[in-house]
């Protein structure tokens, strides 16, 4: 049967094996997920190359839970019994999965146990950015962006995601995490510079002697003094009475 070129991203499940060729081969499977949760929806790859840099690659230097972008032709089974395989003729790294020692491997198991937040999290993530804007998959989706659980390498993968937006997507995803940075932890907003620069605008515009005036014109005669002594505190320089026109 006529091979089929295909681009498949997925996670590399186990250890890659060397090839039954001898040298320079490898064989490996590769989880690949339609961006759901739903573990039906999974699939998993074997995967083949007879490229020397590949084989090498996957033997010595990567590791179960790696997110690869594998390229090269589909081989469909010519029996209902027969295996899939994907031969694979470029290999590339689009995310590494972190190395931890052997003494983290229990505390990580641990927290995989109780890591339902985390998967909840993952979960409402990937689907809010994947209904940004409601586009339809195509071309002008550039952008990708891939979410996945840290801890131990291979497992988790049927929460990991690849989302794509546009550039226009990805700006308006940029505006709203400034927005979020710019919260301040007790609460407060940070202003934004522009704003700022208005304000000092404003007030350097202020005529002191112009505003207290204002004031005591507006002040009934037995509370000037006291008023006077209010705008010196807030002012640091108390209104002489012979200057103002009352």
């Amino acid at each position: 049967m006529e091979a089929i070129p295909i681009a498949l991203d997925g996670h590399l499940m186990a250890e890659a094996e060397p090839g039954a060729r001898g040298d320079g081969t490898a064989a490996w499977r590769l989880t690949c997920s339609t961006g759901t949760d739903h573990l039906a929806e999974e699939a998993v790859i074997p995967c083949t190359t007879v490229d020397p840099e590949i084989a090498h690659a996957l033997l010595t230097e990567r590791q179960p839970g790696d997110l690869l972008r594998v390229t090269g032709h589909l081989t469909l089974p010519d029996s209902a019994d027969g295996v899939i395989r994907l031969h694979a003729e470029t290999l590339e790294v689009l995310w590494a999965a972190p190395l931890l020692d052997a003494d983290d491997d229990t505390v990580a198991s641990t927290a995989v146990d109780t890591d339902t937040s985390r998967n909840n999290a993952i979960a409402a993530l990937a689907e809010a950015l994947t209904g940004l804007g409601h586009t339809e998959p195509g071309p002008a989706q550039s952008i990708r962006i891939h979410i996945s659980p840290t801890g131990v390498p291979g497992t988790g993968l049927e929460h990991c995601h690849s989302v794509d937006l546009t550039p226009e997507q990805a700006h308006q995803l940029a505006d709203h995490v400034d927005a979020l940075n710019s919260e301040r932890p007790d609460g407060g907003i940070a202003l934004a510079p522009e704003t700022i620069a208005d304000l000092t605008e404003l007030f350097e515009d202020i005529d002191l002697i112009d505003l207290t005036n204002a004031v005591l014109k507006a002040t009934r005669p037995e509370r000037r003094s006291a008023v006077i002594h209010a705008m010196d505190d807030m002012f640091g320089d108390r209104p002489a009475p012979e200057d103002t026109d009352p």
